[in-house]
């Protein structure tokens, strides 16, 4: 039994990958990902399961931060022109294609070229993450939702387009993406928008990999202690009363052996 339809030559397939285990990277994605031609990965996809197709091309397109990269706009050539070469492309990514993962930019690259596209959802790493270190983004009678943002760009950059006194007022659980680099700044201009020094921030790196570390801290005190822990990328923060739940001794989630 086939739980995705067969892939078409010429035609491009955005697959989420999820957090990282192979594991989590839903059965249609892994089908996709054993038909395509060419797969063109993320430095955070799952990699394993590209082992899954030995024949198939494969093009890291990866960005690392601070460090060697491949353009957007080149990304998004190669697409297209591996589509035109009657190719069946899947362009595997980490978390969902749609979240954080530049999936439009690529979706409407392809519809310009006239190569048609289609969408595998992944597992959003901004859901999951916090899930595997125990900690629920919502929690009935304590918060009824959540706010996503990216911390790449330091508040007060000029690239900044988020007003963090104002999502300080919002009631909701925030959870912030790619912001190991300014947490600083980030719980400075919090703290400023009216949240308390002593609002609870968990943290988690690697999140569903062997190698996934997790700490609870609090607003004032995040930078310090995400610095002494030694966080690095790839890490999310979540900030508000459910990073504070003892929920830390439940074992959630084993890594898939591979």
């Amino acid at each position: 039994m086939s739980y995705s339809p067969e892939l078409v030559p010429g035609t491009v397939t955005l697959v989420g990958g999820g957090p990282g285990d192979p594991g989590l990277l839903t059965i249609a994605g892994l089908e996709a990902v054993r038909q395509a031609d060419v797969i063109l990965y993320d430095r955070l996809a799952p990699a394993d399961v590209m082992d899954e197709n030995p024949d198939a091309e494969k093009i890291p397109v990866g960005k690392v931060p601070r460090g060697p990269y491949v353009p957007q706009e080149r990304t998004n050539e190669l697409l297209v022109e591996h589509a035109k070469a009657g190719r069946k492309v899947v362009r595997l990514k980490g978390g969902d294609s749609f979240v954080f993962g530049r999936g439009g930019e690529e979706w409407q690259a392809c519809a310009a070229a006239g190569v048609p596209v289609r969408v595998i959802p992944g597992v959003t790493s901004c859901v999951a993450g916090p899930e595997l270190m125990g900690v629920p983004l919502t929690h009935r009678h304590m918060v009824q939702g959540f706010t996503v943002v990216s911390g790449h760009v330091a508040p007060g950059d000029t690239r900044s387009e988020l007003d963090w006194a104002q999502i300080a007022k919002t009631g909701t659980t925030l959870v912030i993406l790619m912001g190991v680099a300014h947490i600083g700044d980030i719980a400075a201009r919090l703290m400023d928008g009216g949240l308390s020094g002593d609002t609870p921030v968990a943290v988690v790196a690697d999140a569903s990999l062997f190698t996934q570390r997790s700490l609870t801290t609090t607003l004032e005190k995040a930078a310090e202690d995400m610095a002494e822990a030694g966080i690095k990328p790839p890490a999310i923060t979540v900030v508000g009363d459910v990073a504070g739940l003892d929920l830390d001794q439940t074992r959630v989630h084993e890594p898939s052996d591979h």
